[in-house]
């Protein structure tokens, strides 16, 4: 696999890097190319990026990211979906995170960071600070306010931990790009979770039988579409202003 993202080392000179992308769901890698991307499998993006399609949770993203560093990347992103929080923060904010919270703070790369969000347009709401750890989906506003509480974090996923674990332990860059899927008070309810594969995509025949049980309701599915496509815009947009900070990316159609 070739080379391609130009990054500033400590001495200011500059060194090329591959980029490997943790993504937990075919919804966030999609923003990233419009591949058909094999499960947990290093897909290469090109000369200086990959991408591995991990599933959901601390265990997928961590053989994710072991994966992506064993294979060749010398750099790592935690890519995808965020809840919320803090209450200012909506569907569609993006989170550049300052650490990840895993018990104690594991920082970014701050001028990997800084020059990514230089490269973002004024319009996209932008984030920094803490973002938390988490090993399973919060469903209600009071446990995200919990763990706002304990960890002074303003979003939260269950990838980024040990994505950040796994770039600490190798002694490479790590970088998250994360934005806010679910306000504060909104959250996915529970027997949704029953009907959404591993990939983060869903079940159709467990999907209908909890809307003709009125587990789910059509209006909280049409809910969770609004803030996914608020999410997805917005991933997007940083990969179309992104140069090479993601790697060198193919072209691919934005929508």
């Amino acid at each position: 696999m070739g080379t391609g993202t130009i990054s500033r080392d400590d001495s200011e000179n500059f060194c090329v890097r591959v980029v490997g992308i943790v993504t937990a769901m075919r919804v966030e890698a999609s923003c990233l190319t419009r591949v058909n991307l094999p499960f947990n499998e290093m897909v290469s993006l090109g000369e200086g990026a990959a991408i591995w399609l991990s599933g959901m949770g601390e265990k997928a993203a961590r053989e994710g990211a072991e994966g992506l560093q064993l294979g060749g990347c010398d750099a790592l992103i935690s890519f995808g979906l965020a809840g919320a929080l803090d209450s200012r923060l909506r569907p569609g904010d993006l989170v550049l995170p300052d650490s990840i919270h895993v018990g104690h703070r594991l920082p970014v790369d701050q001028d990997w960071r800084n020059r990514l969000q230089q490269l973002l347009p004024t319009h996209v709401n932008i984030t920094n600070g803490v973002l938390a750890a988490s090993t399973g989906v919060l469903t209600s506003a009071d446990t995200k306010r919990e763990l706002a509480e304990a960890t002074g974090a303003c979003a939260v996923d269950m990838e980024s931990g040990a994505v950040a674990q796994v770039a600490a332990k190798a002694g490479i860059p790590f970088l998250v790009v994360r934005v806010i899927a679910d306000p504060l008070v909104f959250s996915p309810p529970i027997p949704l979770l029953g009907a959404v594969r591993p990939d983060g995509s869903a079940d159709p025949v467990r999907l209908m039988s909890l809307i003709l049980r009125r587990s789910v309701t059509l209006g909280t599915l049409l809910r969770l579409g609004s803030q996914l496509r608020s999410a997805r815009a917005t991933l997007l947009t940083v990969v179309k202003h992104a140069g090479t900070e993601l790697g060198t990316l193919p072209k691919q159609p934005h929508s």
